[in-house]
């Protein structure tokens, strides 16, 4: 009998978010309007309207405009009732910051800020959160975007010293039982959000590359609209190409025009024979507008013309990272249950 006891609390939670879902996506809806988008019964969902009425997480505006008959009433999904903390931890020419945000359950930034500290270690980034899972309203999950690479919440290489080889997700979930943990790359992160910007008519194959001053390049991967992360998520580290150089002599390559296009190419071009890409976003501080022409004509020297994508290059992904790392944290929520194929 446990089987079936499971499976009808499992029916349950399913049909709860797609109500709320579904009151998220419409904005405003009343018990029949709900049922028709949901194709659940009007009963059943007049009952999950009830229990989220209770609990708070909608709204009832009162009722609907009568044109004859009983005036149904309204419901809000009330996107305030709880809220995510984003984690944003950099080090970018030898300083060390973390930025986080809240934002509630539409995604909508309340409050953002930076804190610039001698050295990030797992305690740092515990404390931290500690003390805004405090302050916040109902914070219920947490995303954090790291420089560097994260499979399963334990953190492998990376650009912040204390946290490489660090288990931070586990501790995280340790310290914050009720509180869903996201870690992820940031260039993933990034793609993620210039990915959804695109508004592809379908899912297409979609690259980000980036290349940082005093820094390896990287990039991200969205493969048929699912981002591709590898087997231990080590997909993306691209200065692990066959470059014919020595890790010492790239970085002093990416110093110079010349070995800065030619590294540039050489990447783009394993990136298009490899995905074949609908676009690629080139990102980074050593790159400029001016560099398009140049290095889409190399790399037609390479590619045949009706395979080579779009190339775009984009010097700041500060809002695409941000984007991304929210939706992504709050999808740890949407999807906890499986309710759709989950993306991320």
């Amino acid at each position: 009998m446990q089987p079936t006891s499971h499976n009808t609390q499992q029916v349950k939670r399913i049909n709860v978010e797609l109500v709320k879902n579904t009151l998220r996506s419409t904005g405003v809806g009343t018990k029949s309007s709900i049922a028709n988008l949901t194709k659940l019964s009007v009963a059943t969902c007049g009952t999950i309207l009830n229990e989220l009425l209770q609990t708070g997480e909608i709204i009832d505006l009162g009722p609907d405009e009568s044109s004859g008959g009983r005036p149904a009433s309204r419901y809000q999904f009330n996107a305030d009732f709880a809220s995510v903390l984003c984690v944003f931890i950099r080090t970018e020419g030898g300083v060390h910051s973390i930025t986080h945000l809240q934002a509630n359950l539409n995604g909508e930034i309340k409050d953002e800020q930076t804190l610039i500290l001698d050295e990030i270690t797992v305690a740092t980034v515990e404390d931290l959160i500690a003390a805004l899972i405090e302050k916040y309203n109902n914070v219920q999950a947490i995303g954090i975007g790291i420089p560097g690479v994260a499979h399963n919440g334990m953190i492998g290489i990376c650009d912040v010293p204390g946290l490489a080889g660090q288990p931070l997700g586990p501790k995280l979930k340790e310290r914050f039982e009720d509180v869903e943990v996201t870690i992820d790359n940031d260039m993933n992160l990034t793609v993620y959000g210039l990915y959804n910007e695109q508004h592809f008519e379908e899912e297409k194959n979609f690259a980000v590359v980036t290349f940082p001053k005093n820094h390896y390049p990287g990039a991200g991967f969205i493969i048929d609209g699912h981002p591709l992360k590898g087997n231990t998520h080590f997909s993306g580290e691209v200065s692990y190409l066959p470059f014919g150089v020595s890790a010492e002599e790239q970085l002093q390559l990416l110093q110079t025009p010349e070995g800065l296009h030619q590294l540039v190419v050489k990447t783009l071009v394993s990136i298009i024979v490899i995905i074949n890409p609908a676009a690629i976003v080139i990102t980074g501080d050593t790159m400029d507008s001016g560099m398009q022409h140049d290095l889409i004509q190399s790399c037609l020297q390479t590619i045949p013309q009706e395979h080579m994508p779009q190339v775009m290059i984009q010097n700041d992904t500060r809002h695409e990272y941000v984007t991304g790392l929210v939706a992504v944290t709050l999808e740890s929520l949407t999807y906890r249950i499986q309710l759709i194929e989950k993306k991320w």
